[in-house]
Parts: C-alpha cells; sequence; structure tokens
C-alpha cells in the first residue's frame, strides 16, 4: 500500500471497522487510523520507503507516534523526499540549521543520526544490492506472523530486532537500539504484529 500519511492529508474514516487496540480509542486521530490502515504492517521494500520509515522511528523515540506522523510532512520537506543520496552530502552546518526548524522534532542528535544512517544505507547498499535485501535477508524474505491476540500480546522487542539492531550497530547506524528496530520491523512488515481480529491485518483472507 503506497499511501503516505502525515497530517495534512488525514480524512474522515470509517470507525465501524475492526483495527487493532492502539487506534480503536474514540481519541484516536483520523491520521493515525489511516496510517493503521494504509502502511503499519504491510511489506517495505523500496529503499526510499524503508529509510523514510526509519527515519521516522528514530525521531519518535521517547515521544508519541502521532507526534512524529504530525512532523512527517517536515521531515520529507528538510531530508529532500528521504534522498538517500542527497542526504548523506549533507554537512554540520545543515545540522545547525535544522536544529531551528519548526517543521521537525528538533534534537540535533536525531537530525545528525539520520544523515550518518543514509550513509550507512549507502553502504549497505554496495553490499546487498538494497537497503531492502539487507533488512529481508534476515527472514529469508518472510514475514514473522505473530498471530497476535490481544495489544498485551505484542512485544517491545525480541531476539530477531536484537540481532538486526547488533548487525545494524555493526555497520554504523546510530539511534537503532532493538526496541526502536522492532517498531520498525513491524512498521516495514517484517513483523506483523496486526491482532487476528483486525479487518486490516496482511495475512486476513479478506485483504488478499
Amino acid at each position: 500500500m503506497d499511501s503516505i500519511v502525515s497530517e495534512n492529508n488525514a480524512t474522515g474514516v470509517d470507525r465501524t471497522l475492526r483495527r487493532c487496540e492502539w487506534v480503536s480509542s474514540t481519541h484516536t486521530s483520523d491520521m493515525m487510523i489511516i496510517y493503521h490502515d494504509t502502511e503499519w504492517g504491510f511489506p517495505v521494500h523500496d529503499d526510499v520507503k524503508l529509510f523514510e520509515l526509519l527515519t521516522l522511528e528514530i525521531f519518535q523515540a521517547g515521544l508519541s507516534w502521532e507526534i512524529s506522523l504530525k512532523k512527517r510532512s517536515g521531515l520529507n520537506a528538510v531530508f529532500y523526499k528521504f534522498d538517500i543520496d542527497q542526504v548523506t552530502q549533507m554537512m554540520d552546518d545543515d545540522i545547525i540549521r535544522l536544529k531551528q526548524d519548526t517543521r521537525i522534532i528538533r534534537n540535533s542528535l536525531k537530525i545528525a543520526a539520520t544523515i550518518n544512517n543514509a550513509q550507512a544505507i549507502k553502504r549497505v547498499q554496495q553490499t546487498f544490492g538494497s537497503f531492502s535485501q539487507y533488512l529481508w535477508s534476515f527472514t529469508d524474505n518472510r514475514v514473522i506472523n505473530h498471530h497476535v491476540q490481544h495489544a498485551s500480546d505484542v512485544l517491545a522487542q525480541d531476539d530477531h530486532s536484537k540481532k538486526v539492531a547488533k548487525d545494524m550497530k555493526q555497520r554504523g547506524f546510530k539511534f537503532t537500539g532493538p526496541v526502536t528496530i522492532y517498531s520498525f520491523l513491524q512498521a516495514m512488515g517484517v513483523i506483523n504484529d496486526h491482532e487476528q481480529h483486525c479487518d486490516f491485518n496482511p495475512d486476513n483472507d479478506a485483504l488478499n
């Protein structure tokens, strides 16, 4: 599913459909629901989209996911729509400039990590052919389906995210601990943590 969700394009949704508990509250914003319905947990193989999702996870760390989504359009703007080659060329002056940009979460360490991670992705692409092939190689291109029954079943990290995080650290990635990577793997569809009753579970026959 290719739709890009941000605060700017959130619209009305059908709240009668069954969804994962984390977006089932009457107070959940349309933006969050649309992200869940159209992006979260659906397999991604595009390197630019993967770079964006990784960056959103990093900027979300310590904050709420909704805050990160609200800043999504700003992050796309300042990081050249996550063009990996362009981001690798960003310098210290860019970090200082972006630290003042209210369109994004103004954390200089996370900004620097994003530039660093673009450079790490380039190295991974040279070795594996693509960032996608690298990430999916850990599971031989298979989805890890946890068959989640209740929200309480969802983990914060697991052995797989620890393995991937350790390897990414060795390859020079920053802000990619096992908790962040677990959330990233959920978002990009390597890990399917949609609840079984959810109408948007990629494993649901109704979607196939």
